[in-house]
């Protein structure tokens, strides 16, 4: 075969079969079989021309292959192995309390989650703001504290799906990142190679969502779930807003907090709300607990401190403090810079440009222009309004945590005008459907 006519193949509008996509996969991983330039014109023309539903399995399936495939029947876990994923958002601390919560209740969770993207933050970021927590652990180090905690998430490694890593690097310099048939096989490939039994999907809309409306949300959860379960994992999505921030910060370290005193009791209701519906979706799937009984024993794991133990053990065991849930504040990195954010009037806050939001961090230096580009953990916004609340001379939009004058004044502009005041009622339910029930 010859990927110059498997490009044309598909650049004309025909269907590659599953042989042809596993040769232009591996081609791709070993960056011999495909050269950059050739790489972008598939993707190009994958983006153009799209991909059917056994396209999208077989390019699925042939990017796990790329590389290893981790088992987890050697480990003897008396539990089922779960994962969720989100495609992103502003303010989604919500892996952070997630895993520990499900591991609570029986269930193992292997999760390798990303850094941030664009205006969303990633988790990897928010659990690297705890000094010493290693993200990249090899493989031998990842299986026993998923064997001994009941969780641990780390980033992507070199051995998982690497034909993803290579072709996601050039999807980001070719304008073809929107694909559904590419998201989907980029988000699966990798959750395909951690070995699970059952996966649970939060596939956001909204203002602060890369799938701002909900039709095309929808369009992306159908298509994960179709294919995840094509490939032989069980898979639910459910579709949840972001038109607001996801509880009351954005920031990294900001938001490690906000974690901590949710498994600690203090808990925002609409990001209680979504991280227990995702809890119970994963719980039923992996059939732990079917929903009925599934929100009582994620309640359970929260009121007995057995969540928090999971939580503390995992960033532990993966090189943090011991003591990080007792002495939280004394290890996350804190902002020369505080101050509020107040309104010129009083008034009800209509809604919220949540993509703004999220600018606003990066503006803070919260997150990346460029791949290499180091981050400072400790800026950000705290106690972040939303809509139906009232704001004024005595309730700002938002505590501003920020490294000095300058990038302060820039992010509070765009701060200030992601914020529209005129009343209105609150948001909406989070959870706005569940496909794959």
């Amino acid at each position: 075969m010859l990927p110059q006519e498997l490009i044309r193949k598909k650049r004309d509008g025909l269907r590659l079969s599953d042989a042809e996509i596993d040769f232009l996969v591996r081609g791709i991983a070993d960056g011999k079989g495909l050269a950059d330039a050739q790489v972008g014109a598939l993707a190009m023309a994958l983006f153009l021309k799209g991909m059917d539903a056994a396209e999208r399995v077989a390019l699925t399936r042939a990017m796990t292959a790329s590389g290893t495939v981790l088992s987890w029947a050697d480990q003897a876990l008396p539990g089922p192995v779960v994962d969720k994923h989100s495609t992103g958002g502003v303010g989604d601390k919500v892996s952070l309390m997630l895993a520990p919560m499900v591991a609570a209740c029986g269930a193992f969770v292997p999760m390798i989650s990303g850094r941030g993207l664009g205006h969303t933050g990633g988790t990897l970021d928010k659990f690297e703001s705890i000094p010493g927590y290693s993200a990249k652990p090899d493989l031998a180090l990842f299986r026993k504290v998923v064997r001994e905690a009941g969780c641990a998430v780390i980033g992507q490694t070199a051995d998982l799906a690497p034909a993803d890593k290579r072709l996601y690097a050039v999807r980001d310099v070719t304008g073809t990142v929107e694909s559904i048939g590419l998201i989907t096989a980029s988000i699966l490939s990798k959750k395909l190679a951690a070995g699970l039994d059952a996966l649970v999907m939060d596939v956001k809309f909204g203002s602060g969502a890369f799938m701002a409306s909900f039709d095309a949300a929808r369009e992306l959860a159908a298509s994960i779930v179709e294919v995840a379960n094509g490939a032989g994992l069980k898979t639910r999505a459910l579709l949840t807003d972001m038109d607001r921030p996801l509880g009351r910060t954005a920031g990294n370290a900001l938001e490690m907090r906000e974690a901590v005193r949710y498994l600690k009791g203090e808990r925002e209701p609409r990001l209680d709300a979504v991280t227990k519906a995702l809890a119970v979706e994963m719980l039923d799937l992996a059939g732990v607990a079917p929903r009925a009984a599934a929100a009582g024993k994620i309640d359970a794991a929260l009121a007995s401190g057995a969540a928090a133990e999971r939580f503390a053990k995992m960033v532990a065991g993966l090189g943090g403090p011991a003591d990080f849930l007792e002495k939280t504040d004394a290890y996350l990195a804190k902002a020369p810079l505080v101050r509020g954010l107040y309104p010129p009037r009083a008034g009800v806050v209509a809604r919220v440009d949540t993509r703004a939001v999220g600018v606003a961090v990066l503006e803070l230096g919260g997150g990346r222009t460029d791949p290499a580009q180091a981050i400072d953990p400790a800026v950000g916004f705290a106690d972040l309004a939303g809509p139906g609340e009232t704001v004024g001379p005595d309730r700002p939009f938002a505590i501003l945590h920020a490294r000095d004058e300058a990038t302060a004044a820039r992010a509070a502009r765009t701060l200030e005008a992601a914020y529209t005041l005129g009343g209105g009622p609150a948001s909406a339910p989070i959870v706005r459907e569940v496909l794959g029930a």
